[in-house]
Protein backbone atom coordinates (compact mmCIF):
# COMPACT_ATOMS: atom_id res chain seq x y z
CA UNK A 1 0.00 0.00 0.00
CA UNK A 2 3.24 2.65 1.20
CA UNK A 3 4.33 1.77 -2.47
CA UNK A 4 1.06 2.72 -4.05
CA UNK A 5 1.11 5.90 -2.58
CA UNK A 6 4.60 6.56 -2.89
CA UNK A 7 4.15 5.96 -7.36
CA UNK A 8 0.42 8.11 -6.71
CA UNK A 9 2.49 11.12 -4.88
CA UNK A 10 4.96 10.72 -7.61
CA UNK A 11 2.34 11.46 -10.74
CA UNK A 12 0.44 13.80 -8.78
CA UNK A 13 4.09 15.76 -8.48
CA UNK A 14 4.79 15.71 -12.00
CA UNK A 15 1.22 16.16 -13.38
CA UNK A 16 1.24 19.46 -11.21
CA UNK A 17 4.74 20.17 -12.06
CA UNK A 18 3.31 20.21 -15.96
CA UNK A 19 0.56 22.30 -15.17
CA UNK A 20 3.45 24.81 -14.29
CA UNK A 21 5.34 24.59 -17.50
CA UNK A 22 2.19 25.38 -19.50
CA UNK A 23 1.03 28.50 -18.10
CA UNK A 24 3.39 31.48 -16.81
CA UNK A 25 2.10 34.26 -15.07
CA UNK A 26 4.29 36.79 -17.24
CA UNK A 27 1.95 40.18 -16.17
CA UNK A 28 -0.97 41.74 -14.20
CA UNK A 29 -2.96 45.25 -13.86
CA UNK A 30 -4.86 46.06 -10.27
CA UNK A 31 -8.12 47.66 -11.38
CA UNK A 32 -8.73 50.52 -9.34
CA UNK A 33 -12.38 52.57 -9.46
CA UNK A 34 -11.79 56.02 -11.17
CA UNK A 35 -13.68 57.98 -8.58
CA UNK A 36 -12.70 56.43 -5.01
CA UNK A 37 -9.50 54.30 -6.00
CA UNK A 38 -10.78 51.23 -4.26
CA UNK A 39 -9.73 48.11 -5.86
CA UNK A 40 -12.16 46.55 -7.91
CA UNK A 41 -9.99 43.72 -9.50
CA UNK A 42 -7.41 42.32 -11.06
CA UNK A 43 -6.29 40.84 -14.22
CA UNK A 44 -3.38 38.48 -14.69
CA UNK A 45 -1.95 37.51 -17.95
CA UNK A 46 -0.18 33.89 -19.18
CA UNK A 47 2.01 32.54 -21.39
CA UNK A 48 1.09 29.48 -22.54
CA UNK A 49 2.71 26.67 -24.12
CA UNK A 50 0.98 27.16 -27.74
CA UNK A 51 2.58 30.34 -27.76
CA UNK A 52 -0.68 32.51 -26.91
CA UNK A 53 -1.08 34.53 -24.03
CA UNK A 54 -4.51 34.22 -21.85
CA UNK A 55 -5.78 36.44 -19.51
CA UNK A 56 -7.99 35.87 -16.21
CA UNK A 57 -9.59 38.55 -15.32
CA UNK A 58 -12.00 39.13 -12.02
CA UNK A 59 -13.72 42.64 -11.39
CA UNK A 60 -15.64 43.21 -7.56
CA UNK A 61 -18.47 46.08 -7.68
CA UNK A 62 -21.14 45.43 -5.69
CA UNK A 63 -22.31 48.31 -6.17
CA UNK A 64 -22.99 47.35 -9.84
CA UNK A 65 -24.38 44.09 -8.71
CA UNK A 66 -26.95 42.52 -11.78
CA UNK A 67 -25.31 44.77 -14.47
CA UNK A 68 -22.80 44.26 -17.47
CA UNK A 69 -20.18 46.38 -17.93
CA UNK A 70 -17.54 46.97 -20.95
CA UNK A 71 -13.62 46.41 -20.52
CA UNK A 72 -11.55 47.35 -23.05
CA UNK A 73 -7.51 48.05 -23.58
CA UNK A 74 -6.47 51.62 -24.22
CA UNK A 75 -3.25 52.25 -25.95
CA UNK A 76 -1.63 54.53 -22.25
CA UNK A 77 -1.21 52.96 -19.44
CA UNK A 78 -2.00 56.49 -17.64
CA UNK A 79 -4.99 56.13 -15.55
CA UNK A 80 -5.03 59.51 -14.50
CA UNK A 81 -7.81 62.40 -15.15
CA UNK A 82 -10.54 59.49 -14.35
CA UNK A 83 -9.25 57.15 -16.88
CA UNK A 84 -9.03 59.78 -19.58
CA UNK A 85 -5.30 59.59 -19.66
CA UNK A 86 -5.44 56.25 -21.20
CA UNK A 87 -6.51 57.87 -24.50
CA UNK A 88 -8.78 55.54 -27.25
CA UNK A 89 -8.70 51.90 -27.66
CA UNK A 90 -5.71 50.11 -28.39
CA UNK A 91 -6.12 48.97 -31.81
CA UNK A 92 -2.75 47.94 -33.14
CA UNK A 93 -4.12 46.47 -36.55
CA UNK A 94 -6.34 49.47 -38.04
CA UNK A 95 -9.66 47.30 -37.59
CA UNK A 96 -13.17 48.63 -37.13
CA UNK A 97 -14.44 48.43 -33.74
CA UNK A 98 -16.42 44.93 -33.00
CA UNK A 99 -16.79 41.84 -30.69
CA UNK A 100 -14.05 39.51 -29.69
CA UNK A 101 -13.83 36.66 -32.22
CA UNK A 102 -15.82 38.20 -34.78
CA UNK A 103 -15.04 39.33 -38.31
CA UNK A 104 -13.05 42.33 -37.27
CA UNK A 105 -12.17 43.67 -33.86
CA UNK A 106 -9.64 45.57 -31.95
CA UNK A 107 -7.28 43.27 -30.47
CA UNK A 108 -8.37 45.50 -26.84
CA UNK A 109 -11.93 45.16 -27.53
CA UNK A 110 -12.48 42.29 -24.67
CA UNK A 111 -16.22 43.22 -24.60
CA UNK A 112 -19.15 43.13 -22.26
CA UNK A 113 -19.10 41.23 -19.05
CA UNK A 114 -22.27 40.45 -17.10
CA UNK A 115 -21.84 40.92 -13.09
CA UNK A 116 -23.84 38.42 -10.91
CA UNK A 117 -26.08 39.71 -8.11
CA UNK A 118 -23.25 40.44 -5.59
CA UNK A 119 -21.23 42.27 -8.51
CA UNK A 120 -18.88 39.41 -9.12
CA UNK A 121 -17.70 38.25 -13.30
CA UNK A 122 -14.31 35.93 -14.39
CA UNK A 123 -13.67 35.98 -18.02
CA UNK A 124 -10.93 34.54 -19.32
CA UNK A 125 -9.27 34.98 -22.47
CA UNK A 126 -6.70 33.27 -24.61
CA UNK A 127 -5.25 34.59 -27.93
CA UNK A 128 -2.45 34.60 -30.75
CA UNK A 129 -3.16 38.74 -30.37
CA UNK A 130 -1.22 39.70 -27.90
CA UNK A 131 2.63 39.58 -26.80
CA UNK A 132 4.84 40.87 -24.67
CA UNK A 133 7.65 41.42 -26.71
CA UNK A 134 9.41 44.96 -26.29
CA UNK A 135 9.14 47.15 -29.42
CA UNK A 136 6.15 44.75 -31.10
CA UNK A 137 3.20 46.21 -31.87
CA UNK A 138 1.48 43.16 -30.13
CA UNK A 139 2.92 44.02 -26.96
CA UNK A 140 0.13 44.81 -24.14
CA UNK A 141 3.07 45.68 -21.38
CA UNK A 142 1.93 49.41 -20.26
CA UNK A 143 -1.55 49.32 -22.25
CA UNK A 144 -4.20 50.41 -20.02
CA UNK A 145 -7.36 48.59 -18.88
CA UNK A 146 -10.57 50.70 -18.62
CA UNK A 147 -14.06 49.20 -16.92
CA UNK A 148 -16.63 50.96 -18.83
CA UNK A 149 -20.32 51.75 -17.09
CA UNK A 150 -22.22 51.17 -19.94
CA UNK A 151 -22.24 47.95 -22.42
CA UNK A 152 -20.62 48.00 -25.60
CA UNK A 153 -22.94 47.96 -28.99
CA UNK A 154 -20.27 46.58 -30.97
CA UNK A 155 -20.83 48.76 -33.40
CA UNK A 156 -20.41 52.32 -32.47
CA UNK A 157 -17.00 53.57 -34.14
CA UNK A 158 -14.42 53.31 -32.79
CA UNK A 159 -15.74 52.79 -29.01
CA UNK A 160 -18.79 51.23 -28.94
CA UNK A 161 -20.58 53.78 -27.11
CA UNK A 162 -19.48 51.86 -24.03
CA UNK A 163 -19.97 54.83 -21.20
CA UNK A 164 -17.99 56.39 -18.96
CA UNK A 165 -14.55 55.17 -17.70
CA UNK A 166 -15.56 53.67 -13.76
CA UNK A 167 -12.37 51.53 -13.69
CA UNK A 168 -8.98 51.46 -14.62
CA UNK A 169 -5.94 49.65 -14.55
CA UNK A 170 -2.02 49.15 -16.11
CA UNK A 171 -0.23 46.02 -17.70
CA UNK A 172 2.80 45.71 -16.26
CA UNK A 173 4.85 42.59 -16.76
CA UNK A 174 5.96 40.19 -13.50
CA UNK A 175 9.51 40.41 -12.66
Amino acid sequence: MKKYLTIAGIGLALALGSCTKEAKEIASATLNSTATSQTIGKAKFYSLADGKIKMDLEINMPERADSTVAVHFHEHGDCGNMGENTHGHWNPTNEPHGKWESANYHSGDIGNIKLDNKGHATLSVSTDRWNTNTGNIKNIIGRGIIVHGGTDDYTTQPTGNSGPRIGCGVIEVIK
